[in-house]
């Protein structure tokens, strides 16, 4: 691939990450912004907490996928591991710092997933596990997405999954803790809601 073609590519993954399917779906089917609710976060945590299960499952499989059509774009056109790691890191970057929001986006949990599925499956499943297991642990989402995030360096040392995958996966985790930063200072103050809490309201609401 010519230097031009991947930095059109580059931009595409960029754009098509950016692509707000959290408030796209709550204003849809919810007739709600989710940017004036809960959280105020595009991202799928807040858009099940301000437009109900089906938005939040719609929203989390679309921030998914479209992490991974970018990457599996990249794939199928042979580009190298580090243009890989490049494709995946810009479609993260557009969903939380998307251009069509002035750049205020979500916290890119579900993008991470994405973007690492096609590429580093094995990776992504040990980053899913972990999510999982201090989710139900200690019943926080943004500390079981922070601690999922740090995991990805560990993995990839577990796995072997070479340079580019480990550059990708702290460049990820250090940007999802900064994205999680008024999350980590609720933690810290003791007044960060559980998802139990989140459940109480929504059944209230």
């Amino acid at each position: 691939m010519s230097p031009d073609s991947f930095l059109w590519l580059a931009l595409l993954a960029y754009l098509v990450g950016g692509i707000p399917f959290g408030l796209l779906f709550s204003l849809w089917l919810a007739k709600r912004d989710p940017r004036k609710h809960g959280s105020g976060n595009i991202g799928a945590t807040n858009a099940l907490r301000t437009g109900g299960k089906k938005v939040g499952a719609l929203t989390l499989l679309a921030d998914i996928g479209k992490g991974s059509l970018v990457v599996a774009v990249a794939l199928s056109l042979g580009l190298a591991d580090w243009q890989v790691a490049c494709i995946a890191l810009l479609a993260f970057l557009g969903h939380i710092y998307p251009i069509y929001l002035r750049f205020r986006g979500g916290k890119g949990v579900a993008t991470m997933f994405g973007v690492l599925l096609p590429w580093q499956p094995w990776l992504a499943v040990m980053a899913f596990v972990v999510w999982y297991a201090v989710l139900k642990w200690r019943h926080y989402v943004s500390l079981a997405s922070i601690v999922a995030g740090w995991s990805l360096p560990c993995g990839v040392w577990l796995l072997g999954s070479g340079r580019e995958a480990l550059y990708l996966g702290v460049i990820l985790a250090a940007l999802m803790t900064w994205r999680h930063r008024e999350n980590i200072q609720r933690l810290l103050q003791g007044t960060e809601p559980t998802t139990n809490q989140d459940r109480r309201e929504r059944m209230q609401a």
